[in-house]
């Protein structure tokens, strides 16, 4: 008798344990994308089964170690390498017909990756990840993602010294070239699919904006660093207002990092306000961006697209107590503004610090403290801290995994304020939904849907209870922003319409599960 083979279910036990048997994380994320590679069903039946275990493992913080040493782990090709030699033969390598069911790219050109820097070719590590992410978080099926890595080079000397090192050996490529480049290879994916998402991850900040700004309107693309930051933000503020923070009309807003994370935050929450009722000047307004240079004021030399609408009036701080008002630093920020809200997308670890956060503790409500900055060691403050310099009032929440912290002898819980709440719902309802453009609109919808979810909505004690449901009910999650999305691009008409049931059937149907298909072995006629 032939052997019995494993069930699946047999084949993550035994997975399980042999991952649990490795001495820390980086290698069980070894480990498991070498399962990926060979099994794929595999993998994600045991990423399945304990979402909220294994996710900081398959992405933060295990993937920025990963994508510092991507080119001394790799072990068989995943994904897409195009380099800046392949120009003029982007549309050639990628009519390749193993590609012809893709529906969503994640492309990278390595330039800014998480807090980490400019890991060239390395950076490969981030959109495998994020579409593992897709698929464990929002279902998407995995053959129809294509993670590519546009390599244009590095500035990386560690990188261009290690004779290990997988990309292309040659300093970045700027300006002209460098969009030249990018447009060819958009133009490609376009005339390939033109139903695809195209996501955009870890561009260096000044090229994500602009390379968004460009294409948005042609196709179906968004930036996640941008567009999903900014949803997942302002959906856990709209949970934060239903825990007791201020309500939206009320804040004050200080951003400190105002790099493309921070601009696309300050950008959507407020198209948030002025749907709630204020004028875009009010909007505006109300955000306080804090950069390298200090305060971002009109004048300043240096002010980015992204930054401009929010830029505070040169004079601010003429009757502010200031050291130099030219260069007014955050913690005179903090003094003079006493925001309801501080959010950091600096990468700065320990920004944060009890001197800095003190005038949010002087506010009769409680203040909300994002610290979204990864990996880990980036964060501006740890939540430990938070609650202790704020007397245990502030709404916290980071961008990477904390533990429930204990304070005053109550647990409390520490929300991810991570993009994986957002960007698997917008990968399946660009799938199931027939969506041609992403607008601001839809990351809108998105977010409201995610506060919608909130277990401190109805929480009887709602200082201890989470803004954001569990990463374990990430799935769910993901269908009621898919659902959102695509109702808010019905109306913006950039989405066929539909009968609910017909919207659901479709999500249902786009759905992929971790499962051993039956097949039958077939007789070849000679």
């Amino acid at each position: 008798m032939p052997a019995r083979v494993a069930t699946l279910e047999e084949q993550v036990d035994l997975a399980r344990a042999r991952l649990a048997a490795l001495p820390d994380n980086f290698s069980r994320h070894i480990a498991l994308r070498e399962i990926q590679d060979r099994n794929e069903t595999l993998f994600y039946a045991i990423i399945d089964q304990a979402l909220e275990a294994w996710l900081p493992i398959i992405y933060t913080p295990a993937i920025g170690r990963a994508c510092r040493e991507f080119s001394h782990i790799w072990t068989r090709p995943r994904g897409l390498f195009l380099t800046y030699a392949d120009r003029g033969r982007i549309a050639e390598i990628l009519s390749d017909p193993q590609w012809d069911g893709v529906r969503v790219i994640v492309a990278s050109d390595g330039g800014s990756i998480l807090g980490i820097g400019d890991q060239g070719a390395n950076g490969m590590g981030i959109p495998i990840g994020k579409l593992s992410l897709y698929t464990a978080c929002g279902g998407l099926d995995p053959a129809r993602a294509l993670p590519v890595l546009l390599d244009v080079g590095t500035d990386n000397t560690t990188l261009l010294e290690d004779p290990e090192y997988i990309g292309w050996r040659h300093e970045r490529v700027r300006g002209t070239d460098y969009d030249a480049f990018i447009a060819e290879f958009v133009a490609a994916v376009n005339a390939r699919w033109p139903n695809i998402a195209l996501h955009w991850e870890d561009l260096s900040g000044a090229d994500a904006l602009r390379i968004l700004r460009r294409y948005r309107d042609g196709m179906c693309t968004y930036n996640d660093d941008i567009q999903g930051t900014a949803g997942v933000t302002a959906g856990a503020l709209l949970a934060a207002i239903r825990a007791g923070a201020a309500p939206l009309s009320d804040q004050r807003i200080v951003i400190f990092g105002a790099g493309g994370a921070g601009c696309g935050i300050a950008d959507l929450l407020a198209q948030m306000m002025v749907a709630d009722g204020m004028t875009p000047d009010e909007a505006n307004r109300r955000f306080f961006m804090v950069d390298i240079d200090g305060l971002v004021r009109d004048g300043m030399d240096g002010v980015t697209e992204g930054q401009r609408p929010f830029v505070q009036p040169a004079d601010i701080a003429a009757t502010w107590n200031v050291a130099d008002p030219a260069h007014v630093t955050l913690a005179e920020v903090m003094e003079n503004v006493h925001p309801t809200m501080l959010i950091g997308t600096s990468g700065q670890g320990g920004a944060f610090t009890r001197d800095i956060v003190a005038p949010m503790v002087r506010q009769s409500v409680r203040p909300v403290i994002f610290a979204l900055s990864n990996p880990t060691a980036n964060i501006e403050a740890t939540p430990a801290d938070l609650l202790d310099w704020t007397e245990g009032r502030a709404i916290i929440g980071t961008g990477g995994p904390f533990a429930p912290v204990d304070h005053d002898g109550r647990s409390r819980p520490v929300d991810q304020i991570n993009n994986s709440y957002v960007f698997p719902g917008v990968g399946l309802a660009v799938v199931a939904g027939g969506i041609t453009r992403m607008t601001d609109g839809m990351f809108l919808a998105a977010a409201h849907a995610l506060a919608g979810l909130s277990p401190a909505a109805g929480a009887d004690d709602r200082t201890t209870a989470p803004l954001l449901p569990p990463v374990s009910e990430l799935r769910t999650v993901a269908m009621a922003v898919a659902r959102a999305v695509i109702r808010q691009g019905q109306v913006e008409g950039v989405a066929p319409q539909a009968s609910p049931e017909t919207l659901e059937a479709a999500l249902k149907d786009a759905v992929w599960t971790a499962c051993y298909r039956p097949y039958e072995k077939a007789q070849i006629s000679r």
